[in-house]
């Protein structure tokens, strides 16, 4: 029995055949550190922009496509692949700097869709046309970094936006046929199980086709990072965050697909928590407590009233 409805199983179901990601980098900047918003950016976010397991910008995107299909090719053997760009904010640029990078990355007739990671403040019309031209060709997968819907607990963070922009920009992408995933982070500093709960059932009104689970990280090199040494504050425990986790995926809305329940910050930064280093293990934990509980995704779901028509 699955327990969720997984990232894979879906991919399965949507094209019959298992598909991989291929982790590239455009050399894109983020508002929150070049300075128009901030150049702090979000506490959390790490020098790399969260693009550690990205290409090599310095290559061309075909060239990373070719790159990145060679290293998978010891773990994946068939020719199906998603088009990821991961690091920092990959909408911020120029519309025709980015139509040149997603028609590149969308030539090879191997690659099924194109996923893109970006913040909801970086959807302006003209790139949404864009998205919308580009999913005629193939799919468009949409990451939008939330964290948590509290904005009072986003600013303490840096996130640089206020909860309804998220809103409004998922609105706008589901009006286009665009799908989204949204990215949250668990354990943030002044949340209780109350307010993650609340995040939870805040995406079940959206229009949201997927979710990312993860426990904060504490990354070296990071204001967060500062904060933590100067005053240690608590990070989940892999017993607390398995439970949450499970809380979680109870309360999701059963059409979400949970393409994400752990995450695994590279190790030479990480400072807390320690046991999320061994990602094999939390994964396995968290399953094999969803099957100790016989519990599933949805169980605690409440119909809220669907503030636009999925």
């Amino acid at each position: 029995m699955e327990r969720f409805r997984s990232y894979s199983s879906f991919l399965k179901e949507y094209y019959g055949e298992k598909v991989y990601k291929i982790c590239l980098n455009g050399g894109f900047s983020c508002p929150n550190r070049d300075g128009r918003i901030s150049t702090k950016g979000c506490s959390f976010c790490s020098r790399g922009g969260s693009g550690e397991f990205s290409g090599n910008p310095a290559l061309s995107i075909t060239e990373q496509i070719l790159s990145g299909k060679k290293q998978t090719g010891r773990k994946y053997h068939g020719n199906s692949y998603i088009a990821y760009f991961q690091a920092f904010t990959n909408t911020y640029a120029p519309v025709e700097h980015l139509r040149k990078l997603y028609m590149e990355a969308l030539a090879p007739p191997e690659i099924k869709a194109l996923a893109i990671a970006t913040r909801p403040d970086c959807l302006s019309d003209d790139i949404l046309a864009l998205l919308s031209e580009c999913s005629r060709l193939k799919p468009v997968f949409l990451e939008l970094g939330l964290q948590t819907c509290h904005d009072t607990t986003a600013a303490r963070f840096n996130r640089g936006y206020k909860t309804e922009v998220f809103d409004e920009a998922v609105k706008k992408c589901h009006r286009l046929g665009l799908r989204v995933c949204v990215h949250l982070i668990l354990g943030l500093p002044g949340e209780d199980r109350s307010m993650i709960r609340g995040t939870i059932d805040h995406i079940n009104r959206l229009p949201v086709a997927g979710v990312k689970l993860s426990m904060l990280h504490i990354l070296k090199d990071t204001p967060l990072a500062d904060l933590y040494g100067a005053d240690p504050f608590y990070v989940f425990s892999l017993e607390d965050y398995v439970d949450c986790v499970i809380q979680c995926i109870e309360a999701l809305r059963p059409d979400i697909v949970v393409e994400r329940i752990t995450g695994d910050g590279p190790k030479d930064l990480l400072i807390a928590p320690q046991w999320s280093g061994n990602k094999k293990k939390v994964l396995n934990t968290i399953r094999r407590e969803l099957d100790k509980r016989n519990t599933w995704q949805g169980r605690n779901y409440h119909e809220p009233g669907i503030t636009e028509t999925l």
